[in-house]
């Protein structure tokens, strides 16, 4: 079982971790006008709740996540305008639990489920290169939906 945080800082970049990157249950997110793209939709994640303690500064967070996630926000501080975008939430999500705690100056965190997450997966250099390695080694693409197995 892993015990640290896996550590994610992003200064005035773009920073991807998409398919199967981690087996970590809880993450620390430091931003300064930058956009992290996190991929949390991965079987290989250990089972329990998932915790994400955020410091945004002028940021982007996009978090990809399983359909029936249930997404905890009640840990952030506000500082200036932000919001937590999550336009497909489930009425009734009985999934693991994503909880969101920290500090956002001037920030947002967008959630990404279904097919938008599949989409916004897609559309990176990661999965494209996660195609060729495929395509070479005869396997199955991971990074467009890490739980698809074959």
């Amino acid at each position: 079982m892993t015990t640290t945080p896996v550590r994610i800082h992003a200064d005035h970049t773009t920073t991807k971790h998409l398919g199967h990157w981690t087996t970590a249950t809880t993450f620390e997110v430091r931003e300064r006008r930058a956009a992290t793209v996190l991929d949390l939709r991965s079987p290989r994640i250990e089972e329990g709740d998932i915790e994400i303690r955020v410091d945004l500064d002028h940021a982007t967070l996009k978090l990809l996540v399983p359909d029936d996630a249930v997404i905890e926000q009640s840990g952030l501080r506000w500082i200036g305008r932000g919001r937590v975008g999550d336009c497909a939430a489930p009425a009734a999500a009985e999934g693991r639990v994503i909880r969101l705690v920290g500090a956002i100056d001037h920030g947002e965190i967008r959630i990404h489920r279904s097919g938008v997450a599949v989409w916004s997966a897609m559309f990176s250099r990661e999965f494209v290169e996660d195609v060729r390695r495929a395509r070479r080694d005869g396997t199955t693409p991971t990074v467009a939906d890490p739980a698809h197995t074959p």
